[in-house]
């Protein structure tokens, strides 16, 4: 069975939720799966005056973590079309993991979210991915197998390179059943994906 590191950070909780059903789709190919976030990384007070959910169930994770486990896929919410400030200080910390290999031939994933349908999605997950690359990971995406994210019937997010949802300029707008079943999909294939190469 292999070990799955779901690593998010969510300052209103959309990541949170898009983290926890791909931690779901991971389970479902019998992976062993740990949900864990990033540090804040804002001051406590300017985090309460922006009414970031500061209580969430996942427990916070160290960078010695990391190579406990046979596939990470990472999650955050896109900053100006790139990963937020919160997960690229906690990957920044990973130089020594980086110096010895020890995440080469892990399996990773990426997913995201955005105020709007144009908001760097894409380019928010390449950021992600390309941090996994240089750490020596195989990438494993969402294929147009799981054609839930060419719909035209709705506004929805997805893409081949991860799951993503569009939460609104405000918020306004959950995951929809689309996104979290992309989200779950891509968590199953990267499960199944680790117990191949790792022999589970």
């Amino acid at each position: 069975m292999s070990k799955v590191l779901v690593l998010y950070y969510s300052s209103y909780g959309h990541i949170e939720t898009m983290a926890q059903a791909m931690a779901e789709g991971a389970r479902s190919a019998g992976a062993s799966v740990d949900l864990k976030r990033v540090p804040e990384t804002v001051p406590l007070e300017v985090a309460k005056s922006a009414h970031f959910k500061l209580e969430q169930a996942a427990p916070v994770a160290s960078v010695a973590e990391l190579e406990g486990f046979d596939a990470i896929i990472i999650g955050c919410p896109t900053r100006f079309g790139r990963m937020l400030g919160q997960m690229a200080s906690f990957l920044d910390q990973a130089g020594g993991l980086w110096a010895r290999g020890a995440l080469n031939g892990k399996v990773g994933g990426a997913f995201t979210s955005s105020a709007t349908q144009h908001g760097g999605q894409e380019v928010t997950l390449f950021s992600i991915i390309t941090n996994l690359m240089h750490f020596g990971m195989t990438i494993v995406g969402l294929p147009y197998s799981y054609q839930g994210q060419m719909s035209l019937d709705e506004i929805v997010g997805g893409s081949p390179y991860g799951a993503t949802t569009i939460a609104g300029g405000q918020g306004q707008r959950q995951p929809s059943a689309i996104e979290l079943d992309g989200a779950r999909f891509q968590g199953k294939l990267i499960a199944q994906t680790a117990n191949k190469l790792f022999g589970a």
